[in-house]
């Protein structure tokens, strides 16, 4: 995928800044950005809300960088800034711990420490010194945050961890030979973003172009024409998932098919077991309770998928009239034991690390997990075919 600046913010390196007040977080934020990003203050608790900051950082590349409230926080309004600190590790690739050099280790930086492990989060912890001469401390780095000091060395040394977890992810273009025709059919109806092209079809063409193939975006209704007025039959189609059921229709069995929120599930890891999660469909009854998840926030269209579509697609597969609850944005339940079934959306719009903690989340407390193209095609009996170009 793509590395510029216009990189979206889902395929960022998440990069968050903990520890305790006044330990000079928000000040190395400042540092590393060479902005004033945060508000540098002696008064305790003055970070109340994550301060997020999306850039190119030589020689990391496109990152988000995060600054969070201090850990150690007090009182009612503390307690609210440390949960959602716990929040930050959900959507975190790297921490930087950062510790008042002077004070060294206290027990709520160590309990950081576990809770990055617990939470399978790489960490540097970086201490923060006015005096770098007398700051050695080999389990960590040492910077000068007022004065920028040792600042290059630590963008080297994040670039370098980085590094060691990069991995070569495709939507599609894995799957592509330079020359391949593939069909992108992109519906333009009254849920579609007026004037441009949803992320997961912008990211998808551009997946296409890099692996030097040929990307040809129809509407629904001109499918049939399209696909006779090609020469060479595509390597693939792939489709919206609310028109899942007419391209099937449109598209000849030999010629495969998907959607972009199932190669979104196959990007982000969590494909197997959306395809498991999507057989639980067969066994909803009356009052089961189901989330529907997104990662994005929007205007709600009247045939808004999530709230309109899918639940009249459940609906009719099932014969029954279960309850919904919907999410989107950053909002999910902590106790998701309620739900006999979640489907979530692609989650084009949130870092793998995210949707692998909601997927793992639903897989520790038993409840199966879909997506939106999993659900649809398997309660319009394409699953099968729909998946089979991915090698399932």
């Amino acid at each position: 995928m793509t590395s510029s600046k216009e990189a979206p913010r889902s395929e960022r390196l998440h990069i968050g800044i903990f520890g305790r007040c006044n330990a000079g977080k928000s000040s190395l934020l400042n540092a590393i950005t060479g902005q004033e990003i945060a508000v540098v203050s002696e008064v305790k608790g003055t970070t109340t809300d994550p301060v997020y900051k999306a850039m190119e950082l030589l020689p990391i590349g496109p990152v988000v960088l995060i600054d969070t409230p201090g850990i150690d926080d007090e009182g009612d309004l503390g307690a609210l800034r440390i949960e959602k600190t716990k929040q930050i590790l959900r959507k975190t690739d790297l921490a930087l711990l950062v510790v008042d050099a002077k004070e060294g280790l206290t027990e709520a930086e160590r309990e950081l420490t576990l809770l990055f492990e617990k939470s399978g989060v790489k960490y540097l912890t970086v201490y923060n010194s006015s005096n770098l001469s007398a700051c050695n401390q080999p389990d960590g780095i040492c910077v000068n945050a007022q004065t920028g000091e040792h600042i290059d060395t630590l963008k080297e040394t994040i670039a370098k961890i980085s590094m060691t977890d990069a991995e070569t992810r495709h939507l599609v273009a894995d799957l592509l030979s330079p020359g391949d025709f593939v069909i992108l059919v992109t519906p333009i109806d009254e849920s579609a973003p007026k004037g441009r092209l949803i992320l997961p079809q912008q990211q998808v063409i551009r997946d296409i172009l890099d692996a030097q193939a040929v990307p040809t975006l129809t509407q629904t209704d001109s499918l049939p024409s399209t696909l006779q007025n090609l020469r060479t039959p595509p390597r693939l189609v792939i489709t919206d998932s609310q028109v899942f059921a007419q391209a099937a229709k449109h598209t000849p069995e030999d010629i495969p098919l998907t959607s972009f929120s199932i190669l979104m599930a196959r990007y982000k890891g969590v494909l197997a077991e959306a395809v498991r999660g999507a057989k639980i469909l067969d066994t909803i009854q009356d009052g089961d309770q189901i989330l529907i998840a997104e990662g994005c926030t929007h205007h709600r269209q009247c045939e808004d998928i999530g709230t309109v579509k899918l639940p009249r697609w459940i609906e009719k597969h099932t014969g029954a009239k279960p309850a919904y609850t919907f999410t989107s944005g950053g909002d999910f339940p902590r106790d998701i034991t309620p739900y006999k079934l979640i489907i979530h959306c692609g989650g084009c719009m949130l870092n793998t690390r995210e949707m692998h903690y909601r997927g793992h989340t639903a897989k520790e407390a038993n409840i199966p997990m879909t997506n939106y193209g999993i659900a649809i095609s398997h309660m319009q009996g394409i699953l099968a075919r729909a998946i089979a170009p991915l090698g399932l």
